[in-house]
């Protein structure tokens, strides 16, 4: 699936929110600002970062934390924080098909 899957979606659409509701990570709402790309791993998961082999020595995906945001057009999105100031996907949870 591509970055197409979505189109209604941008990361850049969460900076406001990063910064009101995300305090411990400061870079977070410039990283948003600045997120192109990914893949579309479904319709509700945006890729940044492979998972392959996670949280493995030397492996890119190293997690740090999980930032919930509350998004008005969105609803509730999960961003995944790695290690190094960086974020591996975006999953917006109300698109999740049972």
């Amino acid at each position: 699936m591509n970055a197409s899957a979505a189109p209604d979606f941008q990361p850049r659409q969460l900076v406001e929110l990063a910064k009101d509701l995300a305090s411990e990570f400061p870079w977070l709402p410039q990283a948003l600002a600045a997120c192109e790309g990914g893949q579309w791993d479904s319709p509700a998961y945006l890729r940044f970062v492979f998972s392959e082999d996670s949280n493995q020595s030397g492996a890119e995906w190293q997690f740090l934390a999980n930032v919930v945001l509350e998004h008005e057009h969105h609803g509730t999105v999960v961003v995944d924080v790695l290690k190094g100031n960086r974020i591996g996907g975006i999953e917006l949870l109300d698109r999740i098909e049972d």
